[in-house]
């Protein structure tokens, strides 16, 4: 974040365009104080930035720049950042390493050295409370890609299909979507690539029709060798789930 954008977030000096508009973050906050306001990657932001979150986890308040003095002691300040796991890659310590406590123990060691590094005293001894997650194992991406999935699965019911992914089907899409580097983001990606766009194909050519339910496999692909690729078949015997019946006057609910 640049200097001149820290304005931004308590809203312009008099004289200047979108002073009457307040701050993004102090108007949010002043109108709607039981607030969840979310910092992404806070170690990018300007310096400028640390001084005005200073001011609103030491006092509870924070001073836009009409004068107004806006309530922060009912909002929760969540901050994310990335430092510490490069280091962590670097000296590969996660839970693949022996003990899961000790590994974890000691890779928020490692994390909480970064932020001392990074970040003033000042700030951080205002901060309640550290958490550092836990990386990203093959169980914690297949249950991504059920999340996923299932925005597809609602959209071909409406088309009165069903869809099935095999365990093969999953673990491909959780290899190919997963990297070390940018985590699980291009997870969403895969799905559309290997998934959806390929079967918007075939519906799209009517290769499937209302009542079947479309089982998502992945075989080896004999275009590429030595890579996997998602086929589908269907079998017969899909129902449409019923929706739960409406409460109306005078009807009983057990």
């Amino acid at each position: 974040m640049e200097k001149h954008t820290v304005s931004r977030l308590v809203g312009s000096p008099p004289g200047y365009v979108g002073y009457e508009e307040g701050g993004q973050l102090t108007e949010a906050v002043r109108r709607k104080p039981f607030s969840v306001v979310l910092f992404d990657e806070i170690e990018k932001a300007h310096p400028d930035v640390f001084n005005t979150l200073l001011q609103i986890l030491e006092e509870g308040r924070l001073t836009d720049s009409q004068g107004r003095s806006v309530d922060f002691r009912n909002t929760v300040l969540i901050m994310t950042s990335n430092l510490g796991t490069q280091d962590l890659r670097k000296a590969n310590v996660g839970f693949n390493t022996g003990d899961e406590a000790m590994s974890y123990a000691r890779m928020r060691d490692k994390v909480n050295d970064a932020l001392k590094a990074h970040f003033r005293p000042e700030f951080l001894n205002r901060v309640d409370e550290t958490i550092v997650f836990h990386e990203h194992g093959k169980p914690e991406i297949l249950q991504m890609v059920d999340m996923m999935t299932k925005r597809l699965t609602t959209q071909l019911e409406s088309q009165g299909l069903g869809i099935e992914l095999t365990q093969a089907a999953k673990e491909f899409l959780a290899e190919v979507g997963y990297d070390p580097q940018l985590g699980a983001r291009p997870l969403r990606r895969a799905i559309q690539r290997h998934l959806e766009d390929a079967l918007s194909e075939k519906i799209l050519y009517k290769q499937f029709a209302a009542g079947q339910i479309i089982v998502a496999d992945a075989e080896d692909d004999p275009e590429n060798p030595g890579k996997k690729h998602i086929v589908f078949r269907a079998v017969e015997g899909f129902v449409a789930p019923s929706e739960p019946p409406l409460v109306g006057d005078g009807d009983a609910v057990d």
